[in-house]
């Protein structure tokens, strides 16, 4: 079963987390898209954006304000266009930031605090610490590992039950990893893994490794290509992928003690030209319209309370119960430390 929403998740995961050139490139594309006027509120986000056009065109109609999507990558492209201008943005507001990127815009001084009155009904418990009106949180995308049970089934084989389970020898061979370094759902599984095990991480990464898992580039390879419940029908029944996942692909769930909750800001820019319309714009997301629309629109849980899932998602891909958090803080200072540390003991 194809998804729209998963197809393009996807070719924003598979996207290299470049910084640098790819940047200073993206944000000088912006440069012409800066609104002058009172009636239109610009907002940055990732490639992966997707609302109905219902629910912008009701943006207009209670605002008077209309509502530019303006695309820029992936989350580490976006929160480097956002940094690499602070003061002087290339929009309104910013939609996208994830909480492994988040640290970034933040020490730049790229955000303008705005606390929204919606912000009480569940966004403000994932408020960045110290932080809490330069980032509210919009979605949760958790990112765990999945498991095709048909396959387990065919071969009389159990099932894993938690991510601990994976370096026991009768599942040798059987599972496909993403790098970290160029997949975002990847880097959720190192953060999952740090979360869990601390500095035995790489000890863990290591038996992984030992016993056969294989690492690919991007979530649309290793779930398209080598999952065995994918469309390329693999010969890997254990992926990396998201707790959302199976409301897609029915026969497959998600191993809940795996999950890293990977949350996504929206912000409003310092010096942005309308700053009233990005404080809507804001306040817009989350809208129980707009939290209704997320699971079917971006394949991502809202973060207000009281949003019923789809029928599907409540069946087969309810929201974890418990997932690894990380401080935005902590994730920026590591990061290039775990990430040696992964290639230092994980073979690809």
């Amino acid at each position: 079963m194809e998804n729209r929403a998963v197809k393009r998740r996807a070719q924003t995961m598979r996207r290299i987390l470049a910084l640098g050139v790819v940047a200073v490139v993206a944000a000088s594309s912006f440069a012409c898209t800066s609104s002058d006027g009172a009636d239109e509120v610009n907002l940055l986000t990732h490639d992966s954006f997707e609302l109905p056009q219902k629910l912008l065109d009701k943006f207009q109609d209670d605002t008077g304000l209309k509502l530019n999507i303006v695309r820029s990558g992936d989350a580490g492209q976006l929160s480097s266009v956002v940094s690499l201008t602070p003061g002087s943005p290339k929009g309104d507001a910013v939609f996208g930031i994830d909480n492994t990127f988040a640290a970034r815009p933040i020490d730049a001084g790229a955000l303008e605090p705005y606390t929204s009155p919606l912000a009480k009904n569940g966004a403000a418990e994932y408020a960045v610490d110290g932080h809490p009106g330069e980032l509210t949180a919009v979605d949760r995308g958790d990112v765990c590992v999945n498991v095709d049970e048909a396959w387990f089934d065919s071969n009389d084989l159990e099932a894993p039950n938690s991510i601990d389970d994976l370096v026991e020898p009768k599942y040798r061979d059987l599972t496909v990893l993403m790098d970290p370094a160029t997949s975002s759902p990847g880097m959720g599984f190192l953060l999952s893994t740090v979360g869990r095990y601390g500095k035995d991480a790489p000890d863990y990464w290591r038996k992984l490794s030992g016993n056969g898992a294989q690492v690919v580039a991007g979530w649309e390879i290793a779930y398209n290509q080598v999952f065995s419940a994918g469309e390329g029908h693999g010969d890997k029944p254990i992926v990396v992928s998201y707790a959302s996942s199976p409301a897609a692909t029915p026969g497959t769930h998600a191993i809940l003690d795996s999950c890293f909750a990977q949350i996504e800001y929206v912000g409003v820019l310092k010096g942005a030209r309308n700053v009233e319309g990005a404080k809507k714009a804001v306040d817009f997301l989350l809208s129980p319209d707009v939290q209704a629309a997320l699971p079917t629109s971006m394949y991502v849980y809202p973060v207000q309370k009281g949003v019923q899932l789809p029928f599907s998602w409540r069946q087969r891909a309810p929201a974890p119960a418990w997932t690894v958090r990380m401080d935005p803080d902590y994730i920026n200072k590591h990061r290039e430390e775990w990430l040696t540390q992964w290639r230092e003991t994980v073979k690809r």
